[in-house]
C-alpha cells in the first residue's frame, strides 16, 4: 500500500467496537496494522470482539467504557497512555436509532414518548461529544491526532418517522466542524476531525424497517433505492476505506468535512 494512506502503528480507540460498523472498522483497521483499542459498555460484546480481532495477528484490547460517562472514558483514556502512550485516532462509532425513537407509520410527532426522544438525542449527540471531549484532550497534548464522527442521510435532508435520530445526526456534523476548526486554531494543524455519513445499510437496528419477515423490500426500502442512482444497499464493509483514508496522511488538508458514503444518495434529487 501507498504509504500515504498507511495508519500502520497507529493507537485507534473505536467506541461501539461491539456493534456491526465498529466491528468491521476495527477489523479493517488491525488488518492494516493500526492498535486498537476497542470500548463498548457491552462485556460480552466486547470480549467477543477482542478474540475476534487478535485472531487477525494484530495488536488489540478491549475496555468496557461508557461514551455518556466521563469518569469512565478519562479513566479507560488514562489506561491507553499507560499502556501504548498516546491515542493517534478515535473513531466515534457508538451510536444508532432505538425502536422507541422511531414513529410508526400510523404514529405522529407528539406520540413519541421524551424519554425515548432525549435516550436517541443523548446517545448519538452526547456519545459523540464526550468521547472526543476527553480523548482530543490527549491529541491536544500531542499536538496530533484524527476524530471521526459518524453523521447520516438524515442530517442533509428530512428522513419520515425518525425525529431525534436525525436531530441528533444533524448537530453531530455541526459539531464535527466546530471541533474541527477549534482544535486546529487552538491546536495546529494537525489534529483533524471529519465524519463519515453513511447511506442505507442493512443491519440490525434498521431491518424490521426495510425488509418485511418474507424477505422482500418494504416500500421504505422501494423509496430508499429510488432516490440511490447506484439502486441498492451498500455493505457495511463499504465505509472502511472512507475511514481509513481520513485518518491517513492522504487526508492531510481535510478537516470539518463531512464524507458521504451512501451510492449518491445525498447528490440525488429523485428526477
Amino acid at each position: 500500500m501507498n504509504k500515504m494512506y498507511s495508519i500502520e502503528g497507529k493507537v485507534a480507540v473505536i467506541t461501539g467496537a461491539g456493534g456491526v460498523l465498529g466491528g468491521s472498522i476495527a477489523k479493517s483497521f488491525i488488518k492494516s496494522g493500526a492498535k486498537v483499542v476497542a470500548l463498548d459498555i457491552r462485556q460480552e460484546q466486547l470480549d467477543a470482539r477482542v478474540k475476534e480481532l487478535t485472531a487477525e495477528g494484530g495488536e488489540a484490547i478491549g475496555y468496557v467504557g461508557n461514551v455518556l460517562d466521563v469518569e469512565s472514558l478519562k479513566n479507560v483514556a488514562g489506561q491507553i497512555v499507560e499502556k501504548w502512550g498516546r491515542v493517534d485516532i478515535l473513531l466515534n462509532i457508538a451510536g444508532g436509532n432505538t425502536p422507541g425513537g422511531t414513529l410508526a407509520a400510523e404514529q405522529d410527532f407528539f406520540d413519541m414518548p421524551v424519554a425515548e426522544w432525549e435516550k436517541v438525542t443523548n446517545l448519538n449527540l452526547n456519545g459523540t461529544v464526550y468521547p472526543s471531549m476527553v480523548f482530543s484532550k490527549i491529541m491536544a497534548q500531542q499536538k496530533s491526532g484524527v476524530i471521526i464522527n459518524i453523521s447520516s442521510m438524515a442530517a442533509y435532508s428530512a428522513l419520515t418517522r425518525v425525529p431525534g435520530y436525525s436531530a441528533a445526526k444533524t448537530a453531530v456534523s455541526n459539531f464535527t466542524q466546530w471541533l474541527a476548526t477549534e482544535l486546529a486554531l487552538k491546536y495546529g494543524e494537525h489534529i483533524r476531525v471529519n465524519a463519515i455519513a453513511p447511506g442505507f445499510f442493512i443491519g440490525d437496528q434498521n431491518r424490521a424497517v426495510l425488509i418485511n419477515p418474507d424477505g422482500t423490500l418494504t416500500d421504505r426500502s422501494k423509496k430508499v433505492l429510488a432516490k440511490t442512482p447506484m439502486n441498492r444497499f451498500g455493505n457495511i464493509t463499504e465505509v472502511n476505506g472512507a475511514v481509513q483514508f481520513l485518518c491517513s496522511d492522504a487526508a492531510s488538508f481535510i478537516t470539518g468535512a463531512v464524507l458521504p458514503v451512501d451510492g449518491g444518495f445525498s447528490a440525488f434529487s429523485g428526477v
